[in-house]
């Protein structure tokens, strides 16, 4: 078997490497050739050694494989599965709880989905630490509570407001109770007519408030506490839906991992045939290369398989993050405008209320503006009179 050396012969075009995509998930040190011929290598560029190509086939000399036996296996490090969080590809991207981000150093500026809007869908894609416990909480979580926390304002507004008009409705009833107080009812006169008004202004009173309440009651307490009776049902079922789909991407990220380990033991394999082949241990270690290639060929085929429903996975939990967390901020809004028109509606009834009131005292302004000490004197004279000749000295 003729060994290429890695030198390139004339007329070859060298291979050109494969997408990002394509090779973000590989083994430490592996990359990804596509060849004239439309095969696919596989390449160790820390020892360059090759690995297998996905058509499966034995290599040919014709072909540009970059192969040499100089160096010794040793290169791969950690080959199992990191644990969540460990770096996939030092140039690109690293994973962070089984979802795959633009590594740090090398990353690229991303535009914002809705730029200057500091919309959901822009800010909530990592994970963050709970500050309940020490595990971390997703960012579709935090959207989650916040969505939660406003239902549950809501209700302690409605709450308040329920509180405000068992006040009016008692302060009511004891206006049209201090209204029948007997109290100063035989002053006499324009005084008394004032005061009498002032009495019936209370009763007017009482039924203003008992009004307001009642408005209260309908206008702002009760759709403040109707408004999305199947709120937490709702927001139930739609944490289900992307927890199932981040559940999905895990187990997705999960395959890679392992397909990635497996291909790493492949390659081991295959390089530690290829040594004893240069050393000639065996006089069955060519049909052993061909065989450990196959199986390489075939662990690459479903590490790259693996990495196409990882990304296919994690495609759908991103497109039904952007629509979910849009339609939570959605609803956020209406749920504030919802409460702002209420409270407007509680302020437009307390004029109305202050309104109603000052016009029951309007009538007592007026009788009190009428009271008159003399004329009130000449009628008690004229009621209660006793007599107009007087006294005169006595004569003996």
């Amino acid at each position: 078997m003729t060994r290429d050396l890695g030198v390139e012969k004339p007329g070859m075009v060298p291979p050109q490497p494969v997408e990002e995509n394509q090779t973000s998930l590989l083994p430490p040190g592996w990359q990804s050739y596509l060849s004239p011929q439309g095969h696919r290598y596989y390449v160790n560029t820390v020892t360059n050694v090759n690995g297998y190509h996905s058509s499966g086939t034995p290599v040919h000399q014709s072909e540009p494989v970059h192969m040499s036996l100089r160096k010794p296996i040793g290169d791969f490090q950690n080959p199992g599965s990191p644990s969540p969080g460990k770096k996939q590809n030092k140039e690109s991207t690293i994973t962070i709880n089984c979802v795959t981000f633009p590594h740090p150093d090398t990353m690229p500026e991303q535009q914002l989905l809705k730029p200057t809007e500091w919309s959901y869908c822009d800010y909530f894609w990592a994970d963050k630490k709970d500050p309940q416990g020490n595990g971390t909480m997703a960012g579709f979580e935090i959207l989650l509570q916040k969505q939660l926390k406003g239902k549950q304002m809501q209700k302690e507004m409605s709450e308040f407001i329920r509180e405000r008009i068992k006040i009016e409705e008692e302060y009511a009833k004891n206006l049209a109770k201090l209204s029948q107080n007997s109290l100063a009812a035989q002053e006499e006169g324009s005084l008394g007519e004032a005061w009498a008004q002032v009495k019936k202004s209370l009763a007017d009173e009482a039924e203003v408030h008992l009004k307001f309440s009642s408005k209260l009651h309908s206008e702002v307490e009760k759709p403040l506490m109707n408004f999305r009776e199947n709120f937490k049902k709702d927001m139930k079922k739609c944490d289900h839906h992307i927890a199932d789909l981040r559940k999905q991407l895990a187990s997705r990220y999960a395959s890679v991992e392992k397909a990635r380990k497996a291909l790493t033991e492949r390659q081991r394999d295959l390089e530690m045939k290829t040594q004893q082949l240069e050393i000639k241990l065996s006089n069955k270690t060519e049909e052993d290369i061909k065989k450990a290639r196959r199986k390489s060929t075939q662990a690459g085929d479903d590490l790259m398989r693996c990495v196409d429903l990882y990304n296919q996975a994690q495609s759908k939990w991103f497109e039904e993050m952007v629509t979910t967390t849009l339609e939570l901020e959605r609803l956020e809004v209406e749920r504030v405008e919802m409460i702002r028109q209420h409270l407007c509606q509680y302020t437009q009834l307390r004029h109305e209320t202050d309104m109603f009131n000052q016009s029951t005292v309007e009538p007592v302004d007026q009788l009190l503006r009428k009271v008159d000490p003399a004329k009130d004197r000449e009628l008690w004279v004229k009621e209660h009179k006793t007599g107009d000749i007087r006294p005169v000295d006595m004569e003996i």
